[in-house]
């Protein structure tokens, strides 16, 4: 059975659940989870909808400074093991593999603490892959901090291979990630 699941209004309280635990699907923005709640709790539909906002047009996208940028194309999907166990997002610009500044890759995903080290992570990557081939990406960028040896993990036996060291925009909280990309098969 797929791991990666739609996000759907079926299902969206035990994601809401999830967020009033303090977890956050951002991995460098705690603060999303209280915002989540409280955008959800006023329309709930909002947050289904910029699940798959292939076209980019959602609201700005809130920065770890506070700043705001332009939402780039993206889904967003649930990881579903026996009840919620994170999320896994792909963003891309059309045309184009390149990626703003602000962004750090084409991938991100964070499990919740009570399910991490099941493979979840790893599976999810991989199920994602053939999404990001059926909308034309020949491969994905994936970042991680140097002391994150989890992810790294999950990126290596994804078929993720280290690139090199790159700076980040001054917007987040490390001087330094690492650059790793996963071919999707597709010819590019």
């Amino acid at each position: 059975m797929p791991l990666l699941r739609k996000p759907n209004i079926e299902q969206l309280p035990e994601f809401i659940a999830a967020l009033k635990t303090g977890w956050s699907p951002s991995n460098t923005r705690p603060e999303l989870a209280q915002e989540l709640l409280e955008s959800i709790g006023q329309d709930p539909n909002s947050y289904l909808i910029l699940s798959d906002d292939i076209r980019g047009k959602g609201p700005p996208v809130t920065l770890p400074d506070g700043s705001q940028v332009d939402r780039l194309p993206s889904i967003i999907r649930w990881i579903w093991r026996d009840g919620f166990c994170g999320v896994i997002s792909l963003r891309w610009q059309t045309g184009t593999m390149d990626l703003p500044p602000t962004c750090l890759g084409h991938v991100g995903y964070t499990v919740v603490p009570w399910r991490r080290r099941e493979g979840l992570a790893t599976e999810a990557l991989r199920e994602l892959i053939p999404l990001a081939c059926d909308l034309g990406l020949p491969y994905v960028d994936l970042t991680v901090d140097a002391d994150n040896i989890g992810s790294q993990r999950v990126i290596e036996k994804s078929g993720g291979q280290r690139l090199r060291n790159v700076a980040k925009p001054h917007v987040y909280d490390a001087d330094e990630t690492w650059l790793y990309r996963v071919e999707t098969g597709l010819d590019g």
